[in-house]
């Protein structure tokens, strides 16, 4: 399993795991992957707290950094991040506040207190990704930097490669691959329609070969949907030179979610899980509850452009994830459709080691379906 990525970041397997939690970054680098810590919904100030604990637990291992710069907007051109949430919320309408607090009050999830409460726009723009980067930046482990949504604008590209780091940016068709390519991103995350999280159209065994073949040779990570080294052995047999997973790991030991929110998703199959406008403003792949239902209603309101809808929802993000146990049929809870074989709470590594161990159970399989020459 060792690729070109391997010798770039110094890792031993090219296997990628996208988290908010720290701890599951610090667990899959010291196993040989590469973590990648969410930079949504982290002020820069709290970021910085997050990585310099990884820093100090993860030893001589690198790991990578995660923003959100889309590449269209609400408030796009305006830079000024005070100036922005003041603008964006100006423009959130009553009723879009008032219908999600309903919606959590009719379902007994507490208020939060008074001091915790908040709206503010914590990712979503460049506005506000730029302090997360820079923040990322500062930190030597950090060597490779992510963006989910969209290309990264030039300025920023040139930015993180003159620090020597390298640039990753996710995509759903080969158009937008393509795009990433031009404009020098170097590592292209192609995530098909069965990932967790935003996601375009396409599946994942059609768009990967497509992307691998549009931008070769730029390399290009597989995503959407793998859960197992078997996947993992298909998208490096269709050429990709590594994964890009996600949604295994929020059911890992040292994930941070409540057990309550853990318990959903080990109980979910494959098909409880919705694309839904109603948390981010944007598809994105989550469990379907009365919260995603509650949105798509017709006597409802209409989930506003990214990034007023997450501001609209932030307060439901943070009220069910403190109050998980009262608050699921409500709750976010954004995971791919491998959520199906998410079985069990495992410890990150023995996830990271599984998936090596199908991998090369997978290739011996192969191996004996080819003929013997004698």
């Amino acid at each position: 399993m060792h690729t070109e990525l391997c010798d770039l970041f110094e890792i031993d397997v090219p296997i990628f795991a996208f988290t908010h939690c720290r701890d599951v970054v610090v667990e899959v680098s010291r196993a040989g992957g590469m973590g990648v810590l969410g930079a949504v919904g982290f002020s820069p100030e709290q970021l910085e707290r997050e990585l310099t604990w990884i820093d100090d637990h993860i030893g001589n291992k690198p790991y990578a950094v995660d923003t959100v710069i889309p590449g269209k907007y609400e408030g796009m051109g305006e830079l000024d991040p005070q100036q922005l949430e003041d603008r964006l919320r100006e423009s959130i309408p009553p009723e879009h506040r008032d219908f999600a607090d309903r919606l959590l009050a009719d379902h007994g999830v507490p208020q939060l207190p008074e001091e915790q409460r908040s709206d503010r726009l914590l990712g979503w723009t460049i506005a506000t990704a730029l302090p997360q980067i820079e923040a990322a930046l500062s930190h030597d482990k950090v060597r490779l930097i992510a963006n989910a949504l969209g290309t990264p604008p030039p300025d920023v590209i040139q930015s993180i490669h003159g620090t020597g780091r390298k640039v990753a940016a996710l995509c759903g068709s080969a158009y937008q691959a393509l795009k990433h390519r031009d404009a020098g991103v170097d590592i292209v995350i192609a995530q098909g329609y069965e990932g967790g999280g935003h996601t375009g159209e396409i599946g994942s065994m059609v768009l990967w070969p497509e992307v691998i073949d549009a931008v070769a040779p730029t390399p290009v990570l597989a995503a959407g949907g793998i859960g197992s080294g078997r996947q993992v052995a298909a998208a490096m047999a269709l050429g990709a030179v590594g994964v890009w997973t996600g949604s295994i790991w929020l059911t890992v030991k040292e994930a941070m979610g409540h057990m309550a929110q853990k318990e959903s998703y080990l109980a979910a199959t494959s098909r409880d899980t919705i694309r839904s406008r109603s948390v981010t403003g944007k598809p994105a792949r989550m469990l379907r509850n009365e919260w995603t239902e509650a949105w798509q209603r017709e006597d409802t309101p209409d989930p506003l452009p990214m990034p007023l809808q997450g501001m609209v929802t932030i307060d439901m993000i943070m009220r069910t994830h403190i109050y998980a146990d009262k608050a699921q049929p409500v709750a976010f809870n954004p995971v791919g459709q491998i959520v199906g074989s998410m079985n069990q709470v495992r410890p990150a590594k023995t996830v990271v080691a599984e998936l090596i161990d199908g991998y090369y159970d997978a290739l011996e399989r192969l191996e004996s379906l080819t003929p013997s020459e004698d």
